[in-house]
């Protein structure tokens, strides 16, 4: 980020400079100290954190040495505001005020200020492409719309992690990190954890440095093997209760018999719904997770002022990944080249980031596939059917008969563990077609130019004083290059279909800050502008202002529009899966399919109902003339932007000498347009009359998945209160609060994102460094609220949690050794942070950090 000449402590003349800070502060160099902390990240400018203009958190390394949690990134799950979900040990994601899923495009990632998004998903996968505890020096999150200095992805929210200078942070640091989960795991034995880091930076004159960073993982993924089934209600009017006894039976974390993979069948003149056997997720994965990063960083000072940095970052990936599907990723690479040059008045960035997810597969795919390979579906039934008549001659009860009619028809179905199983499940992840195979062979690339000017130092170095205008202005271009691969995407232009697809987006904002009233008064006003290929111009503005009656004291009020343009996920993918085509929402992709479609959900409820006619004595065609009201033409249509307007007001303040730091906030939220999925299918015919047989027959429809915007107008409110009180000078205890709710929507439609986020979240820790000697601890507890899950996966309850974190270390000054034993979810209480993602137990864990200057 650009760094402003004149910080807000040299403008009111009432903070000193901070001095070298000993081992256990008295009250006044502890005040001192927080009256100067700076962040960079709420207005692209350092400005001090207590007359920020919108809510913004920030953790340091002090902080990350004293959490509980085994790496930084873990450590965040404690920040005021910000929501943790764990698709797997290998990665977290970062959620803040509400609408949470496991891709969470809405909020971006920065490291040092470059976007370390995977191109195709849109959103960071965790941290595989960012820092590692030995080189973060801080991290800045901003909980809430960001979007008008930003733009793109921020429209819930950023984080900023912050990385060492190589000048002024020199030596050879080694960490090792060993730990064990899944103790007491029904679903496997305990395993071992291991990541071993390493950095080495090094100033080689004034003028140039270096850094090399390393961290390679290993361990044992959190397991999904949620059996609870989706299908519950499939043939309860027959009497036939959910569960494995359900001959639709549909489990979470089970693959291949779901809605594509299910028919109506008659059997002894009652239609059943029968799904084909599928496996569990734990049968066709593998959770060994080994995850590599490496990065470079070279940094060059031109003069006293300019500087020219390049950065180079590297990650492999092998661990479970989520969308609306469960996917294996394996030898998945991202890499990123970033280049800049910065001063005190200017700074131009650009970078290159390109993503290649290797042998990668997609779980329901496999699981579809492999028992079609063994036996098609048309083929499967028959025998099913078959099995069904001769038990029932046999005077074999229904239930009976359906039991035995399974067994029939998978006799030789491949087993789980046995070479032919292996070896089918070896051929499907290579074969890049998810109607017939379970590939994942994405590969693209995304190449960005930013730029930003101070304008008020450009034109005199007294400028800002002399008028008490501060004036920032900056620009930026990105545009996703596409590669397709005839399965995940698609040239949308004929005869081109493996042609490169560029989308590309162009912005830039201006920001002007004015301080009145002896500078007690700070306002400030931000627009922004973006266009996108298929988007006519975005505005976005922000409007600020921050009153300090004293320096300690800071009241905060903001109002600020964002937008975010589809990914290109949203916007063009084209992916055949197990019979439902996933297609972007763009019309140039699309066209024609939502003008001529019906919802899924309205299909889903006729032919239930057609079926339970039938049982009930009622001939097919009588059921269907009958229920063909409830048939819904769609109305949705292509997408366009997203967009937000937030007011926010907040509170900030220190007291007591500085032994009470307190920090306020609330906010009101109106969103439109949300981007999400609508299942429809299109009936194979124009005939009106036709229009409700066809939908009643799976074979005579074409079924799609498409992106597209909610019709709901939705409003969420929210606040949280966060304290921390230094006790003794040396015990530090914090706690903090957040609620958030959906507070109404209006128009209700049943394409409504998932709100996903706990109404109330809770974080409570006692701790400090160097407490006793060289001894330091921390205690954490963390608390949420049950909430509502919502995903094209799976839709329940996800229950109430608490968790227990805990650890001690020790620093062997003469040796730069610190030793760190700690444990989280201590209880070892398993616990789900969503649906349909894994189990997550307890954590325990020593990590050794030796570091040599």
């Amino acid at each position: 980020m650009l760094i402003c000449s004149v910080l807000y402590a040299q403008s009111r003349k009432k903070v000193i400079a901070t001095d070298t800070v000993p081992q256990k502060d008295d009250t006044t160099q502890l005040k001192k100290r927080q009256l100067n902390e700076v962040v960079v990240s709420a207005s692209r400018i350092s400005e001090n954190i207590l007359r920020s203009p919108v809510s913004i958190e920030k953790m340091t390394t002090a902080d990350f040495k004293r959490s509980a949690a085994p790496s930084f990134f873990d450590a965040l799950e404690n920040v005021k505001g910000v929501q943790l979900i764990t698709p797997s040990l290998g990665f977290r994601i970062i959620n803040t005020r509400g609408f949470a899923n496991t891709t969470n495009v809405r909020f971006t990632q920065l490291v040092d200020g470059v976007d370390n998004q995977a191109p195709h998903i849109g959103a960071p996968i965790g941290n595989a492409l960012g820092p590692s505890d030995l080189d973060i020096e801080s991290v800045e999150i901003i909980p809430g719309t960001a979007s008008a200095l930003y733009g793109l992805n921020a429209i819930n929210g950023l984080a900023n992690f912050i990385t060492k200078d190589p000048f002024t942070s020199q030596g050879v640091s080694i960490q090792q990190k060993t730990g064990i989960n899944h103790i007491g795991d029904k679903e496997t034995s305990a395993k071992l954890f291991s990541e071993t880091s390493f950095r080495i930076a090094k100033a080689i004159s004034p003028k140039f440095a270096f850094k090399l960073n390393g961290t390679y993982t290993a361990g044992y993924d959190w397991i999904a093997n949620n059996t609870t089934d989706l299908n519950a209600t499939a043939n309860a009017k027959l009497g036939i209760a959910a569960g494995p006894d359900n001959p639709g039976y549909d489990p979470v974390n089970g693959y291949g018999n779901e809605s594509s993979d299910r028919k109506t069948v008659t059997l002894g003149g009652k239609q059943y719904s029968i799904a084909r056997t599928g496996y569990a997720e734990k049968e066709v994965t593998n959770y060994d997770l080994h995850n590599v990063k490496v990065d470079v960083g070279l940094a060059y000072k031109l003069n006293d002022n300019t500087r020219v940095n390049y950065t180079f970052r590297f990650a492999d990936l092998d661990n479970i990944y989520q969308r609306a599907n469960r996917f294996r990723l394996s030898g998945y690479i991202l890499q990123q080249h970033a280049v800049e040059i910065k001063n005190n008045i200017y700074q131009l960035r650009g970078y290159w980031t390109s993503e290649n997810t290797g042998k990668s597969y997609n779980l329901r795919s496999a699981s579809e596939n492999i028992d079609r390979n063994y036996k098609d579906d048309n083929a499967w039934y028959s025998d099913l059917t078959k099995g069904f008549n001769a038990a029932i001659e046999k005077g074999a009860s229904v239930s009976q008969a359906l039991q035995q009619a399974r067994q029939l028809a998978d006799a030789g179905r491949y087993q789980p563990g046995t070479a032919s199983f292996k070896n089918t499940l070896d051929k499907l992840t290579n074969i890049n077609n998810w109607d017939i195979g379970a590939a994942l062979r994405v590969k693209d690339d995304l190449l960005h130019a930013e730029g930003q000017v101070n304008i008020s130092d450009a034109i005199s170095t007294n400028f800002q004083k002399e008028t008490g205008l501060h004036l920032l202005a900056g620009f930026d271009h990105r545009t996703y290059i596409i590669h397709p691969d005839g399965n995940y995407f698609i040239n949308y232009v004929p005869h081109k279909e493996y042609s490169d697809i560029d989308y590309s987006k162009t912005g830039g904002f201006v920001q002007v800050a004015k301080e009145l009233f002896n500078n007690e008064l700070k306002l400030s006003a931000t627009l922004r502008a973006d266009r996108n290929d298929y988007f006519d111009l975005k505005l976005n503005p922000r409007f600020t202002a921050v009153y300090s009656p004293v320096v300690e004291q800071n009241f905060r009020v903001s109002f600020q529009s964002g937008y975010r343009f589809p990914s290109i996920f949203e916007a063009f993918s084209n992916v055949n899966s197990g019979g439902v085509k996933r297609i972007g929402g763009l019309r140039v992709v699309s066209n024609g399919i939502f003008e001529n479609s019906y919802l899924r959900t309205s299909i889903d409820a006729f032919q239930a109902a057609v079926k339970n006619d039938f049982n009930a004595g009622i001939g097919t065609d009588a059921a269907i003339e009958k229920e063909k009201g409830l048939l819904k033409k769609n109305t949705y249509t292509y997408l366009q932007p997203e967009h937000i307007n937030s007011f926010e007001a907040g509170y900030r303040s220190i007291l007591f000498d500085g032994q009470l730091s307190v920090d306020a906030d609330f906010y009101y939220n109106k969103y439109n347009n949300f981007i999400g999925q609508v299942e429809i299918n299109v009936p194979n015919t124009t005939k009106p009359d036709s229009i409700p047989y066809y939908l009643n027959d799976k074979t005579k429809q074409g079924r799609y998945r498409a992106w597209t915007n909610s019709q709901s107008t939705v409003y969420n409110i929210g606040g949280s209160l966060g304290l921390s009180y230094k006790l003794f000078q040396m015990y530090i205890l914090t706690g903090n609060v957040s609620y958030a709710k959906l507070q109404r929507t209006a128009n209700e439609d049943a394409l409504e994102d998932g709100f996903n986020t706990p109404q109330w979240i809770a974080n409570f820790s006692f701790g400090g460094n160097r407490v006793v000697g060289n001894l330091g601890f921390n205690a954490t507890y963390k608390w949420q609220s049950g909430f509502y899950w919502q995903s094209f996966l799976v839709n329940g309850n996800v229950a109430s949690y608490g968790t227990i974190d805990a650890q001690v270390n020790y620093d062997f000054l003469k040796t730069g050794l610190n030793l760190k034993v700690g444990a989280t979810n201590l209880t070892n209480k398993y616990y789900n942070s969503f649906l349909g993602g894994p189990a997550i137990g307890g954590f325990y864990y020593t990590t050794l950090t030796l570091a040599v200057k």
